[in-house]
């Protein structure tokens, strides 16, 4: 049996360990086993992970149910959420935008945020969000990404942010065409459990909150794949 650190072949049997044969070197004294077991979860349960998160589940959940430590599928969610792009290039420029904002919280109920989404009227799927406070400043973000769409129409609830920044004529102000858009901001609190009205799941940071909605909705366009990239 050879030794691992200094490859001497005098090594000598030293009892077992977790029903293996050890081994103890009689020259560098190095105690160690023949064959050592694959250390880490395999790429499928990663998979599993990232699919159960997106689809609902909170990481003790998930711990609960893959008995995978919620520590390890935070780094997983981190790891991936980090890597990939804020916003996917735009496949079809709208003709009417719709703009809403969804409220949640961060660390405790009175630390308040926002999440502001923008859509395209005619088709799912959110092109652009942002996270903030409900201000001027927070939205002018998320404009400098969507204003060069010069949509021909802006469909908002009439909050009034989104008029200094739309001109009177490209704006409709109606509940009743932002179906669209409300119905992106119920997909995330559905898919995500932070978003939960009623749930013991919440974002400790702003970080964690953005890196989550940045995975779900790469997960959401590509449903049918049921795969997350491996970053080098």
């Amino acid at each position: 049996m050879q030794c691992p650190n200094c490859k001497s072949e005098k090594a000598v049997k030293n009892g077992h360990r977790y029903g293996k044969q050890c081994y103890q070197c009689k020259q560098c004294k190095r105690q160690f086993v023949e064959f050592y077991s694959e250390r880490g979860y395999s790429e499928d349960a990663r998979q599993i992970c990232l699919r159960m998160y997106c689809n609902g589940m909170g990481f003790r959940a998930i711990e609960r149910c893959t008995g995978i430590s919620h520590n390890t599928v935070i780094g997983w969610v981190k790891e991936t959420g980090a890597k990939l792009p804020e916003t996917e290039e735009i496949e079809e420029v709208p003709d009417v935008g719709e703009l809403d904002e969804l409220q949640t919280f961060v660390g405790n109920k009175e630390n308040k945020v926002w999440v502001w989404t923008a859509v395209n009227h005619f088709t799912e799927g959110i092109l652009a969000w942002t996270i903030g406070d409900r201000s001027s400043e927070t939205f002018s973000v998320l404009w400098a990404m969507i204003r060069s769409w010069s949509c021909y129409f802006w469909v908002s609830d009439g909050y009034c942010v989104y008029s200094k920044f739309i001109n009177p004529e490209d704006h409709i102000v109606s509940k009743t065409y932002m179906t669209r858009v409300e119905g992106e901001n119920t997909r995330l609190r559905h898919y995500l459990a932070r978003l939960h009205r009623k749930t013991l799941c919440y974002s400790k940071s702003k970080e964690m909150l953005q890196i989550s909605i940045r995975l779900l909705l790469f997960y959401l366009k590509r449903k049918n794949q049921k795969f997350f990239p491996i970053f080098p």
